[in-house]
């Protein structure tokens, strides 16, 4: 096993805490943000799962849950989870239920394509050889979901993270929020950039970039959520409280 397919072993490690931690924190405060954060958070870490796990054996399934998860879903779900936490509207909840039901959509494309199992390769990396799994008319299907929810969520995760940390940077207050929130920026557009050069036959790199997402974005996390001696909670919006 080589020292890039020992990296997802790591993000899934970090993954597993991190959900944890926000995951409980929505069972104290009840804030749907941090229940869609936590959610996202669950399937990136089923996609770092599921590379550990086809490093080792074969499973259609894994495969599915790898795709589905890792490259269509997650970026939305979190994204979604700083929507709600940037915007007070109804038109929120619309939005989801239109996640939702693309989730739904989305999940039913992956289980009826066709995959091909013989070619599958014990010993390299899936996302240096998943093109080959799926047939190319049927990646051409299920690449319109993985742009969309790829590009929503990165829309939605970046920019709620950098509008956030821009609010308390011109007010003065909250330095850990304004560092917090670049970070969680930086971890967002790691894995962006990852994913972008996996789909031009760069999979080599995204193990890399999931890590580096994990890493940055926990770290963001805590240090956005650290409460401060001055703070004052309702100045300001925050992706993270």
């Amino acid at each position: 096993m080589s020292i890039i397919q020992i990296l997802p072993f790591i993000s899934t490690a970090i993954m597993l805490g991190f959900t944890i931690y926000v995951l409980q924190r929505y069972f104290v405060r009840r804030a749907p943000h941090f229940l869609f954060w936590g959610i996202g958070l669950a399937m990136f870490g089923a996609g770092s799962f599921a590379e550990v796990y086809l490093s080792l054996a074969w499973s259609r399934a894994v495969f599915i849950i790898w795709y589905l998860c890792g490259a269509i879903l997650n970026p939305a779900w979190i994204g979604q989870g700083t929507l709600y936490l940037l915007v007070r509207k109804r038109w929120v909840h619309i939005v989801t239920g239109v996640l939702i039901l693309a989730s739904l959509i989305s999940a039913g494309l992956m289980l009826s394509i066709p995959i091909n199992d013989s070619a599958f390769q014990l010993g390299m990396p899936i996302s240096q050889q998943y093109k080959a799994i799926i047939p190319a008319a049927s990646f051409n299907v299920i690449l319109i979901p993985t742009i969309i929810f790829g590009t929503d969520g990165l829309i939605l995760l970046v920019g709620g993270a950098l509008y956030s940390a821009f609010l308390f940077w011109r007010k003065r207050v909250l330095p850990n929020r304004v560092i917090g929130n670049v970070l969680i920026a930086a971890g967002a557009l790691s894995v962006a950039f990852a994913s972008e050069l996996t789909g031009l036959g760069f999979g080599q790199y995204l193990y890399v970039g999931e890590l580096v997402a994990a890493i940055l974005m926990f770290i963001g996390f805590l240090s956005a959520a650290r409460p401060q001696p001055n703070e004052t909670p309702q100045a300001v919006p925050a992706t993270a409280d």
